[in-house]
């Protein structure tokens, strides 16, 4: 469903600073992966996914999006973030950042909704509000008894959940997960996870997500990514993957980086 093809990124080329961000990053992404992205911090997570929404433009290689209504693969590399966000969510660790605080709920789903249409017209029904409550049900906060409510006025477990179901809500081909449960409460992380799961079920998405977790890499998905310095140094599948310990994982990150030292994986 999407490609990655020779993708590289250098900052400050060609002068003291430089910096090799990714390098010769090969990647091909089914359509209903659930894949999980570990790496210690630096090891080039977060700069793949902002290659993949577009906040990022890679120095090398190419982007290939295969979407199912047309069958055909089209070269995204040079697409703007805003023009690959109708295809591709994200959510971040902050909870806030994926919602309009100031705004109501039933307006962030609005805008949610018409996400991806020419203009966004604000034309609120009686229709559209008992489908957002019906929609809210799901989460199970109460939510749909306050759609007047400014969403600035929930908490951070409520405002991400919400911003987990308006994804959904605009259909991505792809939806990145950028350690979306690492700033919640252990309660309220694992009612958001809990959610992720019944989506990517039921919705049959492709999902990729960022996690410092170990155990979640290892028990979430049907593949499981390993990154370093910019690489891509395992990727492993379902078959293997569900055999795979904690301890044979790290095992194999010191084998491949002839390392002693775990925290460069666990940090």
């Amino acid at each position: 469903m999407l490609e990655l093809k020779n993708i590289g990124i250098t900052f400050n080329a060609n002068t003291p600073d430089e910096n090799i961000a990714l390098k010769n990053i090969n990647l091909q992404i089914k359509r209903g992966d659930f894949i999980t992205v570990i790496g210690s911090n630096g090891a080039g997570k977060s700069t793949l996914y902002n290659v993949i929404a577009g906040t990022l433009q890679p120095t090398t290689g190419h982007i290939l999006l295969d979407r199912e209504e047309n069958g055909m693969a089209k070269d995204i590399t040079n697409d703007a973030e805003y023009k690959r966000a109708r295809y591709i969510g994200r959510i971040f660790q902050n909870p806030l950042l994926g919602t309009a605080g100031k705004m109501t709920l039933e307006h962030n789903m609005v805008i949610c909704s018409k996400k991806g249409a020419k203009g966004l017209k604000i034309s609120l029904n009686t229709k559209m509000r008992e489908e957002f409550k019906k929609q809210l049900k799901v989460l199970d906060m109460g939510l749909e008894d306050r759609l007047g409510d400014n969403v600035e006025q929930f908490s951070g477990g409520q405002r991400q959940a919400l911003t987990l179901l308006m994804a959904v809500m605009s259909k991505p081909d792809l939806l990145l997960l950028d350690e979306h449960t690492a700033a919640l409460d252990p309660s309220n992380a694992d009612v958001v996870m809990r959610l992720t799961l019944r989506f990517a079920k039921e919705y049959g998405l492709t999902v990729m997500m960022v996690t410092h977790n170990m155990q979640h890499a290892l028990d979430y998905g049907n593949r499981l990514l390993m990154m370093d310095k910019g690489e891509i140094i395992l990727d492993i599948g379902q078959e293997e993957k569900s055999k795979l310990t904690m301890d044979e994982l790290i095992a194999r990150f010191r084998a491949i980086k002839n390392v002693n030292n775990d925290n460069m994986l666990l940090q």
